[in-house]
């Protein structure tokens, strides 16, 4: 079956400006034929009028955590709520709305909506005391809980602090209720991964893919990956007929045990996966290592100390961060490296350029993610090793800015998030949202990528607008250079003959509008493989 749409505006997202726009596509079966003039454009079974409308490459989010994401949108949202009473009004509603729950989760709160940035079970207490409640932090790496939690994980002040994280306690060293880091990871998300069920997760899995549809993703980039996610996509997949209705490639997480060979085994079990017969619909390509914590809860590990004077440890020391990288480098794995701070992104890269060492040239495509703040330089070094900076514009959002620029306090501020600098080094730069830290709305995040203002609070103006990039820019980060980085770059990401018939179609054309016009745009159509995902609601 080929079909052929005329009458568009269409962008490939290729590099070469003088490809970069057509105005008719074919599509045969799952692959573009054809994208040009529509003088130019073949014959085909049918004929669509695309009546002006803009088409794009699907996004792909590269860097997102699928579960917790389908978990997160049906949980409570506490990113608006900026201040204690109105987060403990959404807890008293949600506990109203939900008698007989047995548990209550939240997700998005911010550090700087609570007093003192220290929120407390106590806090909590006050307006649900009789079921455990357990909110995760907007970034997802603190978990804030009531005494009730605090009771159900076996949480004392004899708990001690685990590697990589610790309990917020007062001067009597009794748990206050926060849970940072690998805290809140081997505790509260270990116990929420015990009880929570295959149904859970099969509910979770339907409800992200059906809002990454919606939000014109094609394609996904699991950064947590473990048993429970591989399980509930292998299920999905059989569910729709052996395959899934977007593309998935993973990152197996590896967790610090402390012990070097208990570690090396997890590397073990990612190559087993990744050495599995894959398929274009899920596949494992790679490892992530998360280094350190976040700015915002001053737990990134910095070169320099916070303003408060603290500063972090990062969560894999050197000495047990070079056998893995060696071992997975060695292995044919992609290494992903969470890394914030500027410590960081220095000891990630030096330890790939420790693994160049030992195992020599090799085919190799490594990444830093996030990458907040590093130093001047980072972004050469990282071209020349060829590490992809993985990034997510929705984190620099102004409208939630203000604590991380406090918690550093100085001209560091100042080079908050700088996208260009990769562009111009040379270094591949794939953008994505990290949800559900953040919102998985691909259009707003590339808002706020070509603006540096606020999609969360549209009363916000833009911070840092010397970063921002041309729209053009932006977009070729999140379709074509996001498939790129996980060497899907030869056949997805961009609308050209022989690439994947992964495209979408807009309402609204911000190239034309301007880019405030995206966050009133719609997604209308989601083409996957050459067949329509999504529709929107009233389309033909």
């Amino acid at each position: 079956m080929t079909t052929r749409y005329l009458n568009g505006r269409i962008f490939t997202a290729d590099p070469d400006p003088a490809l970069a726009w057509g105005e008719a596509l074919v599509i045969d079966g799952e692959t573009i034929t054809y994208v040009g003039t529509a003088e130019g454009a073949p014959s085909a079974d049918e004929t669509v009028d695309l009546e002006g409308r803009l088409v794009l490459p699907g996004f792909t989010d590269a860097h997102t955590h699928l579960l917790m994401a389908g978990a997160a949108l049906g949980q409570v949202p506490l990113t608006a709520a900026r201040s204690l009473d109105e987060i403990q009004t959404l807890l008293r509603d949600a506990r109203a709305a939900n008698p007989d729950a047995a548990v209550l989760r939240g997700r998005g709160w911010l550090f700087d909506s609570v007093p003192d940035g220290a929120p407390t079970a106590a806090m909590i207490d006050a307006v649900v005391d009789d079921i455990p409640v357990y909110l995760d932090a907007n970034d997802y790496h603190s978990c804030w809980v009531n005494s009730a939690a605090l009771a159900e994980l076996g949480i004392t002040r004899e708990t001690p602090d685990p590697i990589g994280g610790h309990f917020a306690r007062d001067a009597e060293g009794e748990p206050t209720g926060l849970l940072y880091e690998t805290a809140a990871t081997q505790y509260a998300w270990a116990h929420r991964d015990e009880t929570t069920t295959d149904a859970d997760r099969d509910a979770d899995v339907e409800r992200v893919i059906d809002a990454y549809l919606a939000a014109g993703v094609t394609g996904a980039i699991d950064m947590a990956f473990d048993e429970f996610g591989l399980a509930a996509l292998q299920r999905a997949e059989v569910r729709h007929g052996g395959e899934l209705p977007i593309r998935v490639a993973a990152h197996w997480i590896i967790t610090n045990t402390g012990d070097d060979d208990e570690n090396l085994a997890q590397v073990a079990r990612a190559a087993e996966l990744a050495g599995d017969a894959s398929s274009p619909w899920l596949r494992v390509v790679g490892i992530k290592l998360i280094l350190d914590g976040v700015i915002d809860a001053c737990t990134a590990a910095m070169r320099h100390p916070y303003a408060d004077g603290s500063n972090a440890e990062p969560i894999w020391p050197v000495a047990q961060l070079n056998p893995v990288v060696v071992a997975a480098d060695a292995a044919g794995l992609q290494i992903a490296q969470h890394a914030i701070g500027d410590y960081a992104s220095e000891i990630a890269l030096d330890a790939i350029e420790h693994a160049i060492a030992v195992n020599g040239d090799r085919p190799r495509r490594h990444r830093i993610e996030h990458l907040e703040y590093a130093t001047p330089g980072t972004a050469e070094r990282m071209a020349r090793l060829g590490v992809t900076a993985s990034m997510q514009p929705v984190h620099s959002d102004p409208a939630i800015f203000a604590n991380w620029a406090e918690m550093l306090g100085d001209d560091r501020v100042d080079r908050a998030f700088p996208w260009p600098e990769y562009e111009d080094a040379g270094a591949v730069l794939a953008f994505s949202t990290d949800a559900p830290t953040a919102p998985h709305e691909a259009l707003a995040n590339m808002y706020v990528a070509s603006t540096r203002a606020s999609a969360l609070d549209r009363s916000v103006g833009a911070i840092h607008p010397q970063f921002a990039l041309p729209l053009a820019a932006a977009i070729g980060h999140a379709t074509r250079d996001a498939a790129a980085s996980v060497g899907d770059g030869d056949w997805r990401g961009r609308i050209a003959p022989g690439f994947a018939a992964d495209v979408i179609v807009l309402d609204t054309d911000p190239f034309t509008e301007g880019p405030a016009s995206l966050l009133d745009a719609r997604v209308i159509q989601t083409i996957v493989a050459g067949r329509t995902r999504y529709r929107a609601e009233g389309q033909p």
